[in-house]
């Protein structure tokens, strides 16, 4: 075989290799975004998932020595019972949206390795002594002059 013929043939199995590595770390770091009712419709155990709902009202159970947390999240047509063991996000709630990353477990329950708590794009500020987080606001505006 002539140089050029071996040239081209060690450039494609590098091509090749490369191909490889790409797809399989594409396909690896997948995480599907399913409602409970799609999660409920075709549970596959070990699989990741990014799950969406709203926190059930009355199903939110909090240990905060054990670091436990369970609740119910909800798309309106199903139920799904989360656990995740950590602390929760400050604006996490019942009666507000949430998307929890993990994965489905055998024992019909799915286990959050992340929770990302849904919030409100509107932001208003104080502006009134009478509303609510006025003087909140203005303590955490008065420390901020005080610091360096």
């Amino acid at each position: 075989m002539n140089r050029k013929v071996k040239f081209l043939a060690g450039g494609l199995v590098i091509v090749a290799a490369l191909a490889y590595l790409v797809y399989a770390g594409v396909t690896q770091s997948v995480v599907y975004f399913v409602t409970p009712s799609e999660l409920g419709a075709a549970p596959v155990a070990g699989k990741a998932y990014r799950l969406g709902g709203m926190v059930q009202p009355g199903t939110l159970v909090w240990d905060p020595k054990n670091l436990d947390l369970r609740f119910t999240l909800s798309d309106g047509q199903a139920t799904v019972p989360v656990r995740h063991r950590g602390t929760p996000p400050d604006l996490f709630a019942e009666s507000r949206g949430a998307v929890v990353e993990g994965t489905w477990s055998r024992d019909g329950y799915f286990q959050a390795s992340t929770i990302l708590a849904k919030h409100s794009e509107e932001y208003k500020a104080p502006h009134d002594a009478s509303q609510k987080g006025f003087q909140e606001l203005l303590k955490t505006l008065r420390s901020g002059e005080a610091k360096p």
